[in-house]
């Protein structure tokens, strides 16, 4: 018994789209499977899952040719299934796309001659949709009608998937429905997330990669998240700044830059321990008990 499983990128992109999705959900398929679809997750037996070379297929009527990029298979703790996951992971609305869908899932039948669950995941940043099926019919008769599964990040909630403890929930929060407004929150919540998950450094930087591609926090934005963080309770505060990516020696230095006197002084007011503010700040000791000296004077 044995499941096939496909990713297929677009290539209109200036960032490397193809490769950040396919190496997020190569990397975590079980946990994606999970967190999107639990019915489907029952019943697969991850234990067997193996991704198999690219498939190319070519459209004769448009001369174009269609890479198949990741190939997956596995086997079913029940039956013989064939899965076809279409990854779209830029900003860009395709019209025909359950055509193009239904194509592939006929190509790829026509191969394996297995049963096919296609899932499709749109990363665009608009809220047009694409239909989830394609049907060919005739006024008396309908002939066939293919359907797929759908992800529409920008359509989710991102509060909605701050209690799972899944390493693509939190990268794919930077690609969900948030507002302008709520980029600071949305960060510090990956970063919440992230810190409660055991992962390895390699890992870590792939997930950390990817949610920095699609959210990147101006340096106003960076000083403010610095800030939130000292309100946090001291036990999130310290995982938070303890994790091991570049961003925080990045984001500390701009907050010296913006202001990081602020910071101590709001760390220094929520009674937090000066081990924790000296290691935050990155400041000397003098520095931060001049500080403090500075604030008991005004007081």
């Amino acid at each position: 018994m044995s499941t096939t499983i496909v990713i297929c990128e677009n290539t209109h992109s200036y960032i490397d789209h193809d490769r950040l999705f396919k190496e997020l959900i190569q990397t975590f398929f079980q946990e994606f499977v999970e967190l999107f679809f639990p019915e489907q997750y029952a019943h697969i037996d991850f234990s067997h899952l193996k991704f198999l070379s690219q498939e190319l297929f070519t459209d004769i009527l448009k001369g174009e040719k269609r890479e198949v990029d990741m190939l997956a298979e596995t086997k079913l703790k029940d039956v013989e299934t064939l899965i076809l996951i279409h990854v779209e992971p830029q900003s860009y609305f395709q019209k025909e796309f359950h055509e193009r869908m239904f194509i592939y899932f006929s190509r790829l039948y026509e191969k394996y001659r297995k049963p096919i669950l296609p899932i499709a995941i749109f990363s665009y940043n608009n809220l047009k949709e694409v239909p989830d099926h394609f049907a060919i019919e005739i006024p008396t008769f309908k002939i066939a009608d293919f359907r797929y599964l759908q992800i529409h990040l920008i359509k989710m909630d991102w509060r909605k998937y701050l209690r799972r403890n899944n390493p693509v929930a939190a990268a794919l929060l930077s690609k969900m429905g948030y507002k302008r407004e709520e980029r600071v929150q949305v960060k510090i919540e990956f970063l919440r997330m992230i810190s409660r998950m055991e992962l390895n450094p390699a890992t870590m930087e792939l997930i950390y990669g990817f949610f920095e591609t699609y959210l990147q926090l101006d340096e106003g934005e960076e000083s403010c998240m610095q800030e939130e963080i000292t309100k946090l309770p001291e036990e999130e505060a310290r995982a938070i700044l303890k994790l091991p990516n570049s961003y925080f020696e990045k984001g500390i230095k701009k907050g010296i830059e913006q202001g990081i006197e602020k910071v101590v002084r709001e760390m220094y007011k929520k009674g937090l321990p000066e081990a924790l503010i000296l290691e935050v700040s990155k400041l000397s000791i003098e520095k931060i008990r001049k500080i403090k000296q500075e604030m008991d004077e005004v007081s």
